[in-house]
């Protein structure tokens, strides 16, 4: 959960000065931060966890993607007072999506070929127990678009009616649903018992 106070960066610039200068040399020093009139915290259901289980080589498609069962979670996120913030997630797999890039990896055979990608949508969004839409952004918030993605590529924040505007929200819930599919099987080297390894962290940030 992020903290009250976000990291404070210092940026010093050293201006070196020779010995044979007789004027001061000065240089900046830079110190930011925010301070949040109140704290988010995500929440997921079941642990955050989905298994699929042992699946047989013999059951994965050749020469195309396997879509395995899709499956789904309960996201909530719970602010101690009404708060613009945008949710985004961290991809602890980076780099190992055999799919578009803001799906998510899957981890990487011993051949280190990639095993596959799954990418997250939000449903049925409720904020404060009003049904609302998500929207995202690619540029930082500067503009907004309404789809369903959650992903490690654009900000997801919440917005009502045909609004691309976000919203101050206290409580927010939606259903993630995941849907995961794996590389074709003539991609991969599967002689030994392959993992599947995905691993992603939902974040919330301040606007």
């Amino acid at each position: 959960m992020p903290h009250f106070l976000n990291a404070i960066p210092l940026i010093v610039c050293l201006v070196g000065a020779s010995s044979i200068a007789m004027a001061d040399s000065n240089t900046d020093l830079t110190v930011k931060g925010t301070i949040t009139p109140s704290a988010c915290a995500p929440l997921i259901s079941g642990g955050g966890t989905i298994d699929f289980g042992k699946m047989a080589v013999k059951d994965l498609n050749a020469g195309q993607y396997t879509s395995l069962p899709n499956q789904s979670m309960q996201l909530s996120v719970r602010c101690e007072a009404p708060t613009f913030f945008t949710l985004t997630t961290v991809d602890n797999r980076a780099g190992s999506s055999a799919n578009h890039q803001y799906w998510h990896g899957l981890g990487l055979t011993l051949e280190g070929e990639k095993l596959g990608g799954t990418v997250f949508h939000l449903y049925g969004p409720v904020a404060d127990g009003i049904a609302v839409r998500t929207i995202t952004s690619q540029d930082g918030g500067v503009t907004w678009l309404p789809t369903s993605l959650l992903t490690h590529t654009l900000l997801t924040a919440v917005a009502v009616g045909n609004q691309l505007v976000p919203i101050a929200v206290k409580d927010f819930d939606a259903e993630i649903r995941l849907f995961t599919h794996i590389a074709p099987a003539d991609s991969l080297t599967l002689t030994d018992e392959v993992p599947v390894d995905g691993h992603a962290t939902v974040q919330v940030s301040y606007l």
